[in-house]
């Protein structure tokens, strides 16, 4: 069902079930939950389920990733959307570690594409945006710091490049917290993509006088 033909109380409910869908499958994974679970939580009928999700579970199934596909990205708010100073960084980089270090071992976002699977119309598209804003906040917030280093930045550095090496090092020190419920790859990631992007666009220290 289309958004826009929901009138603003249809669209809360259907947010309502959305969430609480969420809630169910990080608490008991997405092999083992059903409808009828989804609907005991939110309080909902099968004929209201279906009037929101007439393709039932996997259209919820998608919405479901929808929604936590944009909390990853508001989960990082305000600090992602104003990264314009080192301190910023610091405090962006902080709220990462926590919002990862607090899922655990558990991706909820990451089991409900497996769930899903690649062939699933909307899928990739969903996981292809969500990647596509991230890389361009963090791009948005390499020109920022770029811009306000003064003479004797780096004028050559590749923005696009390093964000995206950048969101990739994020990923990888993700996947292997999933693996082992340890954050140090990640923290590790972090520190050393934002100590390179410092290190290329911190202008040189003054020549001390002779």
């Amino acid at each position: 069902m289309r958004h826009k033909e929901l009138t603003a109380k249809g669209k809360a409910t259907r947010r309502r079930i959305v969430e609480g869908a969420a809630e169910v499958l990080r608490e008991r994974g997405v092999g083992t939950v059903t409808l009828d679970d989804v609907m005991a939580r939110t309080g909902t009928s099968k004929s209201q389920l279906f009037h929101y999700f007439p393709d039932g579970k996997d259209e919820l199934l998608l919405a479901v990733a929808r929604f936590e596909a944009e909390q990853v990205l508001e989960d990082q708010q305000p600090y992602l959307g104003r990264l314009e100073s080192w301190e910023d960084w610091r405090r962006w980089r902080d709220v990462v570690v926590a919002r990862y270090e607090s899922q655990g071992d558990t991706c909820p976002l990451g089991s409900l594409f497996l769930q899903v699977g690649r062939s699933t119309p909307g899928a990739r598209a969903i996981v292809v945006e969500l990647l596509r804003q991230w890389q361009e906040s963090l791009a948005a917030g390499i020109r920022a710091v770029r811009a306000n280093s003064g003479p004797g930045t780096d004028a050559d550095v590749d923005v696009d490049a390093r964000a995206a090496a950048l969101l990739a090092a994020i990923q990888g020190g993700v996947s292997i917290l999933l693996s082992t419920g340890r954050s140090a790859h990640l923290r590790a990631a972090l520190d050393q993509g934002i100590a390179d992007l410092r290190r290329d666009l911190d202008p040189a220290p003054a020549a001390t006088p002779r």
